[in-house]
């Protein structure tokens, strides 16, 4: 028998206890919860992506904080107190629905009646967009359809005011002033070159068909640049800088824009009627901006754009300004004031009315269109900016509870958006069960042999020690979690995180380290991404959007070898071997096989003895914030080594005729693999083979790499001494740690998920299926079960890290996914690695199970 799905829900936690706060999803989108009772940003469900979020909760006047919260696959509870009574909050996204259902409870467990004023906002900040669904995917602003990460967060930590601000135009980091053509922005990259810290992390992210593209250059003159703090002296750039090119960008010295701080210069057009880019306060989507529109001065910041009525005249000199503000930003021109922003929650681009109680939200730059409905009706309804304020007056008796529910709707039909919404409120308390029954018909449906929900199934695993059975089944409910089967039309693809990102995109590498579970439960879903993954250009991309089957990212070094093992892994449970003739983009899928094993032919390094895969000195394609993680690492070359010898037995099975070519992949194999076990650096350390020379580096990539593709190359000795540097210096209670602390490099590489503060969500697994094969499954087992006590209350996220004391959680610095598929890499330990169901091309194989590790039932593969 599988658990309940109940029992695999958290149970309450501390907010002080969480790092990282729970999502939401609905099999057709994602949410996030914040810090109030009610609120959710992040809400995307494709087509339609929401900004800033959607509405507090007030109590007498007063937001009520989320003391404790508690995560379900169906939705999220958050509880606090307001006075006298306890508020607990139920929020659901309708499952495969665009809907939200929110029930609010309040209990009063004094001796004495309450009597208070209930108040909750009804934002619906939501766009439509049939385009711009990368990792960094648009969301609607006041002005604009872009991914603004850290201006969407520093929104949710002001939910909690009791009355809101302009909060989010305040970006106070040092940034360089840049005069002309700004840089396409990621997520708070000033330069290509800068440290890839947790406050700058990513570069641009999103699709070619997001529409971001570099601004133009005014042509003009500027001077006088000074940025006069609140408090303190102010900065002066001396010179006068000519923008005399469309293309025109000059970096000056880096500089803050504190709270209060005035940005001005001065600036003279070449021409009347200019248009294009004048000034940026750095790089970033939030960057305060002036430019010129057929010669009229505008100002935009994080979402927000104000314009001059009046244009600037070509050959004199004029003075602009910009003051920002907790209240807004203002624009001056020659010393007067001309525009200020408004409030984000205004009706600048949404529109609110009420019709038959029924609240609508309506966007006027796409066919977006909200409904908010009631199952109680309000006291008060009255419209808000673009949104709308429900209130109720309640007087909760002694010992009683009273409850209030709201649902909103999403759609492209103003009519349907209302009516939808009234008749679910109408239904509440069915509609909102409804969405826990369901979830809890697709989990039994993920085990049962022809269930009509899944195209195949997992295996039952029964008797194994409850920690290990726990884990087991978690690994499980990630990957059903994180599927989606209404973003693209290939069918049901598993979403590789979120969901602060990527509401279409899946990664190469995060899929690979799953492909056998993955395979198992959805085959038909499996090999229909394998094709349209091979169709990207994956020698260039690191992942796609699998909305419009379009490549995100920069290269990442770990792709070849994620596709191959993945095309493997599906070839051996299913035993299609059919899909090797399949044209994926302009190749087979065999030829693509063969691209990807033999590439190491074209990228022999200089230095290694001229044998191992130089993998090119940029750490983004490699391990990001692990800086000296680059050139010939050890892990990749022996990921080429175990592909080159699987596609030699590929081909012999394949064709007689091929025989000479699987000998020569057989004998680059061997050689690859030598210089690999040439790089052992003793003590189960490896080395870097850079140009300068070798470098020695303790980390878990090499390790599961080494292990897993060439276990019996190596000495008895080496195998004791890598297992023991796991033991010794990787793992740590709950989890593990990705780089040895020891390491010199390890204080320059601050991320919990590549670092020494914790490790990946995939790691633990891939570890204990290394440990399998250096001969230690006891360790493995032992690993697998504990790691589920690292899940914070729900599922593995992206970066789990270090809490103390062997205690681990999901990290929320930096732009950590809270979500993210690669944890499936537990329940692959547990069925490739414990019950050896090892998938080769040439089909399954069953080694003997682990003692101790229970039992496999309804295990379907192609032997």
């Amino acid at each position: 028998m599988i658990p309940p799905l109940d029992d695999l829900a958290g149970g309450w936690l501390d907010r002080g206890d969480l790092a990282h706060l729970p999502s939401l999803r609905n099999q057709w989108g994602q949410a996030h919860a914040n810090e109030d009772l009610t609120s959710l940003s992040w809400l995307a469900m494709p087509p339609y992506s929401g900004g800033y979020h959607t509405g507090v909760l007030r109590v007498d006047g007063r937001t009520v904080r989320a003391d404790r919260l508690r995560w379900a696959p169906w939705g999220v509870q958050r509880a606090g107190v307001a006075g006298e009574l306890h508020v607990e909050t139920d929020t659901r996204l309708g499952y495969e629905q665009h809907a939200v259902l929110w029930r609010t409870r309040l209990a009063n467990r004094s001796a004495k009646p309450v009597t208070v004023a209930v108040e909750q906002e009804l934002f619906a900040p939501i766009g439509h967009s049939e385009v711009d669904w990368g990792w960094l995917y648009g969301t609607p602003w006041s002005a604009g359809h872009h991914h603004d990460y850290y201006t969407t967060e520093r929104i949710r930590a002001e939910v909690l005011a009791d009355a809101p601000r302009h909060v989010h135009l305040l970006a106070a980091d040092p940034r360089r002033l840049r005069l002309g053509s700004p840089r396409i922005p990621g997520i708070q990259r000033d330069e290509d070159t800068a440290p890839m810290l947790l406050e700058s992390e990513l570069p641009d992210h999103s699709t070619p068909d997001s529409g971001r593209t570099r601004a133009p250059s005014v042509l003009a003159s500027v001077r006088a640049i000074t940025v006069r703090p609140e408090a303190g002296r102010p900065t002066v750039v001396a010179g006068v800088f000519e923008l005399t090119e469309r293309t025109a960008e000059r970096r000056l010295e880096p500089v803050a824009l504190g709270a209060g701080a005035v940005l001005r210069f001065e600036v003279r057009p070449a021409a009347d009627g200019e248009t294009g880019v004048i000034l940026t306060h750095g790089n970033h989507p939030d960057s305060a901006q002036f430019g010129l529109a057929d010669g009229r001065p505008w100002l935009r910041v994080a979402g927000e754009l104000v314009v001059a009525d009046r244009p600037l005249r070509a050959g004199q000199w004029h003075r602009l300004a910009a003051r920002i503000t907790g209240d807004g930003a203002e624009l001056s021109v020659d010393g007067v004031a001309v525009a200020w922003t408004q409030p984000w929650w205004g009706a600048q681009r949404w529109s609110s009315t009420i019709e038959d109680g029924t609240v609508v939200v309506a966007d006027r730059r796409s066919p977006a269109v909200c409904g908010y409905a009631f199952a109680a009706a309000p006291d008060e309804l009255r419209l808000h900016g673009g949104g709308a304020v429900a209130r109720w007056f309640v007087t909760v008796e002694p010992d009683a509870d009273v409850e209030f529910g709201v649902v909103l709707t999403v759609s492209r039909d103003r009519t349907r958006a209302a009516t939808t919404a009234a008749a679910t409120a109408a239904r509440f308390d069915d509609a909102v069960a409804a969405v826990a029954d369901r979830w809890r018909s697709t989990w039994t449906s993920a085990f049962t042999p022809g269930n009509s929900e899944f195209s195949g199934h997992l295996p039952v695993l029964t008797g194994a020690p409850a920690g290990l059975a726990r884990t087991y089944y978690l690994g499980a409910l990630l990957a059903i979690y994180l599927r989606n089967t209404g973003v693209s039309p290939i069918g049901p693809v598993f979403l590789t995180g979120g969901p602060r990102l990527g509401p279409t995109t899946t990664f190469f590498w995060d899929q690979s380290e799953w492909a056998h579970t993955a395979a198992l439960l959805e085959p038909a879903g499996l090999r229909a991404w394998i094709l349209a993954a091979l169709a990207q250009p994956y020698d260039h991309c690191h992942s796609f959007d699998t909305r419009n089957l379009l490549p995100v990212g920069n290269h990442y070094a770990a792709n070849d070898h994620a596709l191959f093992r993945t095309i493997q892994g599906y070839v051996g449970i299913t035993g299609d071997v059919e899909l090797l003739g399949e044209k994926a983009g302009d190749a087979t899928v065999l030829d693509h096989l063969r691209a990807m094993a033999y590439r190491p032919r074209q990228r022999r390094a200089g230095f290694g003895g001229g044998v191992l895969v130089d993998l090119g000195r940029d750490p983004w394609e490699l391990l990001e914030c692990v800086p000296n993680y680059r050139d010939a690492v050890v892990s990749f070359n022996a990921g080429y080594a175990g592909m080159l010898r699987s596609l030699a037995a590929l081909l012999r099975r394949l064709d007689a005729s091929l025989a000479e070519e699987a000998a020569r992949a057989d004998a680059d194999a061997d050689e690859l693999a030598a210089a690999v076990l040439g790089q052992y650096a003793g003590g189960g350390r490896w080395n870097i083979a850079h140009p300068e020379g070798d470098e020695t580096i303790g980390h878990v990539l090499d390790f599961v790499f080494v292990a897993a593709e060439l276990a019996e190359d190596l000495t008895p000795a080496m195998r004791d001494e890598m297992v023991r540097f796991v033991a010794e210096h990787l793992l740590d209670g709950d989890w593990m740690r990705a780089l040895s602390a020891d390491d010199p490099v390890a204080p320059r590489s601050d991320r919990p998920d590549h670092g020494a503060a914790g490790a990946f969500g995939a790691w633990p697994g891939a570890t204990a299926y290394g440990l399998v094969r250096l001969g230690r499954p006891d360790l493995a087992v032992a690993l697998l079960s504990r790691i589920h006590a690292a899940t914070s209350g729900a599922v593995w996220g992206q970066a789990m890290e270090a809490a103390g004391g062997g205690r681990f959680r999901v990290a929320e610095r930096g732009v950590a996914n809270r979500d993210s598929n690669a944890g499936v890499a537990a329940t692959e330990a547990v069925l490739v690695g414990l019950f050896g169901l090892h998938a080769g091309f040439a089909g399954a194989s069953h080694r003997p199970a682990t003692p101790g590790a229970g039992t496999l039932h309804n295990v379907r593969t192609a032997l």
